[in-house]
């Protein structure tokens, strides 16, 4: 892969999560009801700073989870993987029942990670609303997803490779792209 482009930085990122917190906030009018689950690895400290930010704005916490969709995905081999996958426990302290579950990942691409998230979350319950904030939606679906909130929309071709670091994990923030 070669490095094409910064396309956003720390403060960049910050804006957009700002920006996103606010939406979340309006479009929920408040924050009774709300969950944050982030699709690990790199959502999950998305959704975490999310939650932070809604905490300075509206002065009330969010409950925050965390889920590994591994299991959940169909575009497993199983002639490459001799093993059955793995299921590894969603780390989400609230009930989702009748809740609002706010999805949180990253990058928005085909649509199947949230497909996936999305019958992991059924799963544990029957929420009353799914919605979803991602940080960069490049485009290409494959499925029928939208993403409720976006921190930015960059359109890429199917070649090109979006990356993002988050300081919890590579520490530091940016997102990057690659052909």
């Amino acid at each position: 892969m070669n490095f094409k482009a910064q396309l956003l930085d720390q403060a960049a990122m910050g804006r957009g999560l700002t920006r996103i917190a606010h939406e979340i906030l309006e479009k929920n009018k408040g924050t009774d009801g709300l969950i944050l689950v982030g699709i690990k690895t790199r959502g999950a400290p998305i959704a975490y700073r999310l939650a932070k930010r809604i905490q300075d704005i509206e002065g009330a916490s969010v409950p925050v989870g965390e889920l590994d969709i591994t299991f959940y995905r169909d575009d497993l081999s199983r002639k490459e993987n001799l093993e059955e996958p793995e299921l590894k426990a969603a780390q989400i302290e609230a009930d989702v029942n009748n809740k609002t579950v706010v999805l949180v990942d990253d990058v928005l691409f085909t649509g199947r990670t949230v497909r996936a998230a999305m019958d992991a979350v059924m799963d544990l319950g029957r929420p009353h609303q799914v919605q979803l904030a991602v940080l960069v939606d490049r485009g290409h679906r494959e499925l029928p997803i939208r993403a409720d909130y976006v921190g930015k929309n960059i359109p890429t071709s199917k070649e090109e490779v979006i990356v993002v670091h988050v300081d919890e994990i590579d520490q530091e923030d940016e997102v990057t792209i690659y052909d």
